[in-house]
């Protein structure tokens, strides 16, 4: 448990260092003379991507390779059904 707890934090701060993250905190850092729109428009993207990144990089501390590629195959088989349920064809 130890183990996977400080995996969890090493990914976290390899997200957060992130040279995408890092280039898109400088951006907001020195745009602060923006619109708030602009402003709002810039924090949500820049949310997103440290989210994304830091929940890619806890999955695959949490997962193996063949239960992350399992989870995938789960995912779009679900998505496979939501579009077949979204034409009509609820066979």
């Amino acid at each position: 448990m130890i183990a996977t707890a400080l995996a969890l934090q090493d990914a976290t701060k390899e997200a957060v260092h992130d040279p995408m993250v890092m280039d898109m905190a400088r951006d907001l850092f020195e745009s602060r003379f923006i619109s708030e729109d602009e402003f709002i428009g810039k924090i949500y993207k820049y949310s997103a991507m440290l989210a994304s990144i830091t929940t890619t990089l806890a999955t695959s501390v949490l997962l193996t390779e063949s239960q992350i590629d399992e989870m995938m195959n789960t995912i779009k088989e679900m998505e496979s059904m939501g579009k077949d349920l979204d034409n009509g064809n609820n066979d």
